[in-house]
């Protein structure tokens, strides 16, 4: 961690942050991929759902891989501000308001990737005046909703706290609150694919906690990655101490989730299981191997670099937490479309044998039907992601600038 160590005597001393011109520019480069992404998706909203690559056999494709992704980058920021103060322990240095922000912004991402993912904005409106309380879309819509205000309470919370102006209990007693609806914000969004039986990958009561799991290893590895780059910045001081606490944290977290992984493989592929044999094939060997691999492999090396105090310096924990990040992203990949390619169930949808695909073999199987549909992205989904993500990244970066995040330590 030594080579920081000039960055934060500089935030010691109160020097101005070096880094500001670099800001304004992420600033304004941010806000042109957003208007872009913008316009991109009126151009979705002008030419139909069609524009895009899914279709009835991969109905949820890249816009409900990011909103998971990013549910789990929120909550996991959240449970790390939250669980220090809910337990009395002590923290990781004053970087809990930039926890807590940086989950604010996955949490809005979050919400306008299913926006966008709807194909008409009025149907937001038409979800809530036409809801089906006993659906687990509806309820994550609702923990969702209730997560980001919360989020913001949250934040403005601690901010009264360090002025004087809250008690320590009532920040202790919001903090409990936080930590549990961030647990349940991510089971519910488990719970969508997780009570569904009609598909093989699905269909398991351990994906609740995978779910949790995969958002402390990217929440976790989200903040470390941008509490580094603060400080290189001189945006304040965080202690070497903390940043190891945090690393250590972090792979903790990495091998609890790849311990559920291999739960999840190995009770899938058990010989017994003609369907699970079929989506551990795939995923090891077939079309999804490459998103198996990145994430087993990156997420091992990241295990590698948190426990290897000769391995910690700077530039390696952000690599490091750059791969848990990309690792748990092609989870997210694995779980949508390697979900939709084996069903459990035959003939799981209202599709017919004769109708699902134009020249489709009339003698072959509903399964085998599922085998060919696996989903690509088309270029205007990338687009609009890009803008989605763009739009979190400004958010953060305004934060950084405007709001008062920095530890009053």
């Amino acid at each position: 961690m030594s080579d920081n160590k000039q960055a934060a005597s500089a935030a010691k001393t109160g020097a101005p942050c070096k880094a500001g011109k670099a800001l304004n520019i992420a600033i304004a480069v941010s806000a042109v991929i957003t208007v872009a992404g913008i316009a991109l998706w009126m151009v979705q909203l002008s030419g139909g759902m069609i524009q895009t690559g899914m279709r009835d056999l991969d109905s949820w494709g890249l816009y409900i891989m990011s909103f998971m992704f990013f549910v789990g980058l929120s909550a996991g920021g959240l449970i790390i501000s939250s669980m220090p103060k809910a337990f009395g322990i002590k923290g990781f240095g004053g970087i809990s308001k930039v926890a807590v922000w940086t989950s604010i912004c996955c949490t809005v991402c979050a919400i306008g990737l299913v926006v966008v993912d709807l194909g008409q904005p009025i149907r937001l409106w038409e979800l809530f005046v036409y809801s089906n309380l006993t659906s687990p879309l509806m309820w994550d819509v609702l923990v969702i909703g209730t997560y980001l205000v919360l989020s913001l309470f949250y934040l403005w919370a601690q901010i009264r706290f360090e002025q004087g102006k809250m008690r320590a209990v009532a920040l202790r007693v919001i903090s409990v609150v936080a930590l549990v609806v961030a647990v349940l914000v991510h089971s519910v969004t488990a719970w969508i694919l997780g009570l569904n039986i009609s598909h093989e990958f699905w269909h398991t009561a351990l994906l609740a906690p995978w779910f949790v799991s995969s958002a402390l290893v990217c929440g976790t590895a989200l903040v470390l990655a941008v509490v580094i780059a603060l400080r290189a910045a001189g945006y304040f001081d965080v202690a070497d101490d903390n940043l190891v606490k945090m690393a250590k944290l972090l792979g903790a977290f990495v091998c609890v989730d790849l311990y559920f992984f291999g739960c999840d493989l190995l009770t899938t592929g058990y010989p017994l299981s003609e369907g699970g044999v079929g989506i551990v094939e795939m995923l090891t060997s077939g079309v999804l191997a490459p998103f198996f691999w990145v994430e087993v492999i990156g997420c091992i090396a990241c295990a590698v670099v948190c426990f290897t105090p000769k391995l910690r310096s700077n530039a390696l924990l952000i690599v490091a937490s750059v791969l848990a990040i990309v690792g748990i992203f092609c989870k997210r990949v694995q779980l949508i479309v390697g979900g939709f390619q084996v069903p459990n169930l035959d003939m799981p949808t209202v599709l017919t044998d004769h109708a699902a695909l134009g020249g489709y073999d009339a003698y072959g199987s509903f399964a085998s039907l599922y085998a060919n549909s696996v989903y690509a992205p088309a270029p205007i989904e990338f687009g609009v992601v890009a803008g989605v993500f763009a739009l979190g990244v400004l958010m953060l970066l305004l934060g950084v600038k405007h709001l008062p995040l920095k530890s009053a330590e």
